[in-house]
């Protein structure tokens, strides 16, 4: 990384990133134990745009190889002269512990501009439910903070595991945020609680466990009314799911993030970008995505999906392995190559619906996400 000093004081005159970026990490400060908060600003004055809930993946050169990870953006656009990264430390993790070790003020990175359909502006809601664990509360925390920044009433439940009361990130702040606004209902669940002494306000409720269908019950009694934000671990998520399922929770109003897919993510997004920063594509192996006034040049190894995102077009994906069905779209002209086509009955086969995470071009392609 190279060392610069860092940016100026900002100015209120708005900008906007596009393709690569270099900002400057202007400070850092530990939020646990293993957890380390990043805030970046950029070499010049700039207002940054973006939706709480989204992510921004990092480029970064390490033992001279280029690695590249997505992260969630822990900080809200309400207060956009910033951008602020939460990374925990993990076993065998190259950019996350890269990050914590030598990432200090002063230094800059390669980052590609916020993105994700997992945010508070593209899944409407009229009463939310966050339930995250470990480093899965940075998306929610960024949807509270933009939240409360932003509407005087916002009625939000937010239950966060962790393994103890150490462990829960942000935690000041969010016992703040419970203090200060009577319609943000903060509950915890921590495995085992390490103190007898009092650790959170007695607003705050919690319990001692993991999260069960009693609990959430108990916690959140009109969880049935909410549009539910899911985002940890794979196995919590798991069993959040198994837990909503029990209850008889109206799966169309859950919504989840996943990290499993973030190495995949971010991969996709630096080539999205390379590709443009390069001439236009031409060739046998390319191909021409177009989506109403959008035209996207894929190569032969992308998915549809791939496409679709890096146009900023709005598109639900889930699952990204053709198991969900809901990035399901039409083809309306030319010719496609398909892995998975599991939630598509024959009839919608036949009218040229595909997933498009699934789905790859063997030729120039006309699409519908209607």
């Amino acid at each position: 990384m190279q060392n610069i000093m860092p940016s100026p004081a900002l100015s209120s005159a708005p900008a906007s990133v596009v393709g690569f970026s270099q900002l400057v990490c202007v400070e850092r400060w530990n939020e646990t134990a293993d957890v380390v908060s990043f805030r970046f600003q950029a070499g010049e004055p700039m207002k940054f745009d973006y939706k709480p809930g989204q992510f921004m993946t990092l480029v970064l050169e390490i033992n001279g190889e280029q690695a590249c990870r997505s992260y969630t953006l822990s900080s809200t656009p309400s207060r956009p002269y910033s951008l602020m990264l939460t990374i925990k430390r993990v076993d065998g993790g190259l950019v996350s512990n890269y990050l914590i070790d030598h990432l200090q003020p002063g230094q800059t990175v390669r980052v590609l501009p916020p993105t994700g359909q997992f945010n508070l502006f593209d899944i409407p809601a009229k009463k939310y439910l966050f339930l995250s664990a470990g480093c899965g509360i940075t998306p929610m925390y960024s949807m509270s903070r933009y939240l409360t920044d932003s509407q005087m009433n916002a009625d939000i439940a937010f239950v966060h595991s962790a393994r103890t009361q150490a462990d829960i990130i942000f935690k000041t702040s969010l016992e703040t945020m419970a203090t200060r606004h009577r319609d943000f209902k903060l509950r915890y669940i921590v495995e085992d609680v390490t103190a007898d002494t009092a650790w959170h306000p007695e607003a705050v409720l919690h319990d001692i466990g993991r999260l069960s269908a009693n609990n959430l019950r108990a916690l959140v009694p009109d969880f049935a009314e909410r549009t539910v934000f899911l985002c940890g671990p794979e196995p919590y998520m798991q069993a959040v799911k198994t837990i909503l399922a029990e209850l008889n929770f109206d799966m169309t109003q859950l919504y989840h993030e996943s990290f499993a897919t973030a190495v995949k993510e971010a991969q996709s997004r630096v080539k999205q970008a390379e590709m443009q920063a390069e001439a236009p594509v031409s060739g046998s192996n390319s191909f021409m995505l177009s989506i109403g006034d959008k035209k996207r040049a894929l190569t032969a190894e992308q998915s549809l999906l791939e496409g679709i995102e890096a146009e900023g077009l709005p598109i639900i994906a889930a699952c990204r392995s053709g198991v969900c069905g809901a990035c399901k779209c039409q083809v309306l002209e030319g010719e496609t190559e398909s892995t998975s086509s599991m939630t598509l009955s024959p009839t919608e086969i036949e009218a040229g619906y595909v997933l498009a995470c699934s789905t790859k071009l063997k030729s120039d392609v006309t699409l519908s996400l209607t």
